[in-house]
């Protein structure tokens, strides 16, 4: 039987991307994301064995009903994907607290959230699998084109992936990270400024912006059954902007 894959934040962008190549790859898909309107219209480009639900991942009751829709309709996930997320672009001393607190609660409380309950389901039945979050080389370098509050939940994001790494190694259960710097997407535009855009992609060290797909091959990798010897790894994908 294929094997089942939750992609958070999959209604587009880089979600839609990542749940488009993991049908691909030969996965069931189950697309989770705020905008319902949206992860149904990428579950119904997919076909019928790609699948919509509503989730708000900064909310535990709302993350436990969209596992539980998971397993209801494909049976229990190999693979999640953590890649709902805020991005926002504001300068330090102008970001409000409740704009803090939100970007927080979906990036940082919301990957906390999807690998635990998601690992407590796999513990309960024995079963191994993988756990891919998305983090950012904001969360590496500090963030230069975006916000203290985004590069802030995406360090932790790189953090929690290295703590759910180690405790659930022992249990067949992998997590790791890709970061990605800029991509070839209308959101990063959307959220820096056209003119932002237009410099950062003029100053990336190849010469070009990371391709989503490229993102989503790494995340297909990754959660392969015969990679179980990766895991608390953060993977860079940034155009050459940081290296360590």
């Amino acid at each position: 039987m294929k094997p089942v894959a939750l992609v958070t934040g999959g209604g587009k962008g880089l979600g839609a991307a990542i749940a488009g190549h993991l049908f691909t790859e030969g996965y069931r898909v189950v697309v989770g994301d705020i905008d319902l309107v949206a992860a149904q219209a990428t579950a119904e480009r997919l076909g019928e064995a790609a699948f919509a639900v509503q989730v708000d991942v900064s909310n535990e009751v709302s993350v436990e009903g969209m596992l539980d829709v998971a397993e209801q309709v494909f049976g229990l996930p190999w693979l999640l994907v953590n890649n709902a997320a805020v991005m926002k672009a504001e300068k330090v001393l102008d970001i409000e607290i409740e704009t803090f607190d939100t970007v927080l609660a979906v990036n940082l409380r919301g990957t906390f959230l999807g690998c635990q309950r998601f690992a407590r389901r796999l513990r309960a039945k024995e079963a191994g699998g993988r756990i891919v979050n998305i983090g950012s080389l904001a969360g590496e370098n500090g963030g230069t084109a975006t916000g203290a509050h985004y590069a802030a939940s995406k360090g932790g994001v790189h953090t929690l992936t290295k703590v759910f790494a180690r405790d659930l190694a022992p249990h067949g259960i992998t997590v790791n990270a890709v970061a990605p710097g800029p991509l070839d997407l209308p959101s990063v535009a959307e959220t820096i400024g056209a003119e932002n855009a237009a410099r950062v992609m003029a100053n990336l060290p190849t010469g070009q912006a990371g391709n989503p797909l490229t993102v989503a091959r790494m995340v297909a990798e990754l959660a392969r059954a015969d990679a179980g010897s990766i895991t608390g790894s953060i993977i860079d994908i940034n155009s050459g902007l940081y290296m360590r």
